[in-house]
């Protein structure tokens, strides 16, 4: 073999190279790309609802007012949370709904005035389920979750 005929043969491999380079980094961000896309997705998809209720003559009414179910759903006056509680009995940071091992969490963030479940008072995370009622302040929250 001549000198150029080597030359061209190292050339067009090194192309060769190079092309299966470029494509292996194209699928990994493709992959990657997906990825991250279906973790966004799995992070804003709702598992119901909550539904803000207030008291009206001795019971709890419907306000109209509804919040989605998220795997982490935050309640608080801090406008960081996801469910905003417009309540002076309310703490910043005051209790969180988060979804563990399949199951839903309620627990109480250390609030000063407490939470409560069902009318009970939360001292420590407890599982939660569908048409139960957190209590925080003089508000009332239902939770209302989609069939598994």
């Amino acid at each position: 073999m001549t000198t150029e005929i080597t030359l061209f043969v190292l050339r067009l491999l090194a192309g060769a190279i190079l092309l299966l380079m470029l494509l292996a980094l194209f699928v990994v961000m493709w992959r990657d790309y997906h990825s991250s896309a279906r973790e966004a997705e799995a992070s804003r998809r709702t598992y119901g609802r909550i539904i803000v209720m207030h008291e009206l003559d001795g019971s709890y009414a419907r306000t109209g007012e509804s919040h989605p179910l998220l795997p982490t759903t935050s309640f608080g006056r801090a406008p960081t949370n996801t469910i905003r509680v417009e309540d002076t009995f309310a703490s910043s940071e005051h209790a969180v709904v988060v979804m563990r091992n399949g199951q839903w969490w309620l627990e109480d963030r250390a609030s000063r005035n407490g939470t409560t479940l069902n009318g009970v008072s939360v001292n420590q995370p407890v599982v939660v389920t569908d048409g139960d009622v957190i209590g925080i302040g003089h508000l009332r929250y239902r939770l209302e979750m989609e069939a598994s």
